[in-house]
């Protein structure tokens, strides 16, 4: 099913000065569908939360539909929500560095965000199973509680740095309500591996924007790492995919961000430094979107539980589509 919006019109070249607003056209799509799937779920899995990961492409409003989806649901309908961002998952410091120096010939893994590390690993590491993750915020026979992760992206310059356990978010303690929603979101959530010939074709291909330039091998290595993540996205019994029309918007509104805090604060990467940043992500991109436009909710029975709205230039919803 699908359905357009139009757009309003906008300079396809020119690049803001101004931070632009997001405006928030995405969550009353949304909730309905999450209400809709919700009532299914419940009547399936009654005495679970309902888990939804939600993929949102850097730049296009993902912050914003989040907050809203979960002020909507605990307000409006009464869900305790819980939202969870995979960048909570990230290596510490001092394990992204170990990293970086292990595999100094990969340029993927000398940043965060990229899966170089098992999840399994990063898991053990937060004091974690990830299994658990998804099954410990579960209410039957009785909610348990649960510590959740975070990270300050802050740290170190700007690095980044998992923050300290005693300081992490607690749920599910006897003294809250139990989680009837979660919601798991990131740039690269639902992410699925792709075969080694299927990294390979995607490498050899003309027309890449970034893929050329790095060594199959690093290609690999990142995509054997992902294969781990779905012990996650396996737990999601509904998706959200906010898309965009062209990927490479990405750059665009990167830009735009970089310039209006420049105009505003005084600080913000240049140009060149945007473009450098935007290249380290842009890979998975080029290797995995594909696959998640088409689904990333397998097996019998997960038609319909998954939603995709496709974002312009402007950021404004101009197709839904459900899968």
């Amino acid at each position: 099913m699908s359905s357009s919006n139009d757009a309003t019109n906008s300079s396809p070249n020119a690049v803001a000065a101004t931070k632009p607003a997001i405006l928030d056209d995405k969550s009353p799509i949304c909730i309905p569908f999450i209400l809709s799937r919700l009532k299914d779920h419940q009547a399936r899995k009654p005495g679970t939360p309902f888990f939804i990961g939600l993929n949102g492409v850097q730049g296009a409003g993902k912050t914003t539909l989040v907050s809203a989806l979960a002020k909507t649901l605990r307000e409006a309908e009464g869900l305790e929500t819980l939202v969870c961002s995979i960048d909570d998952l990230y290596l510490t410091h001092e394990d992204q560095i170990k990293l970086a120096k292990e595999h100094a010939q990969n340029p993927l893994v000398q940043h965060r965000g990229e899966p170089g590390k098992s999840i399994k690993s990063v898991m053990k590491s937060a004091n974690h199973d990830a299994n658990a993750y998804c099954r410990n915020t579960r209410y039957e026979p009785r909610p348990q509680p649960t510590k959740i992760p975070q990270y300050d992206k802050s740290a170190y310059n700007g690095q980044g740095d998992r923050v300290p356990r005693e300081a992490w978010k607690s749920v599910n303690s006897t003294d809250q309500e139990p989680i009837r929603v979660i919601i798991f979101e990131g740039w690269s959530v639902g992410f699925r591996a792709l075969s080694d010939a299927e990294v390979g074709a995607k490498h050899a291909a003309p027309g890449t924007v970034t893929l050329g330039k790095h060594r199959l091998e690093d290609l690999l290595f990142v995509n054997e790492r992902l294969r781990e993540y779905d012990v996650m996205t396996d737990c999601f019994d509904a998706f959200i995919h906010v898309d965009a029309e062209e990927t490479g918007f990405v750059y665009d509104w990167r830009l735009q961000q970089e310039a209006a805090l420049r105009r505003e604060k005084g600080t913000g990467m240049s140009d060149e430094q945007v473009v450098k940043f935007v290249d380290g992500y842009y890979p998975a991109y080029e290797l995995y979107t594909e696959k998640l436009r088409q689904g990333v909710l397998a097996g019998k029975g997960t038609e319909g539980r998954q939603l995709r709205l496709v974002v312009g230039k402007d950021r404004k919803v101009k197709h839904v589509f459900e899968i």
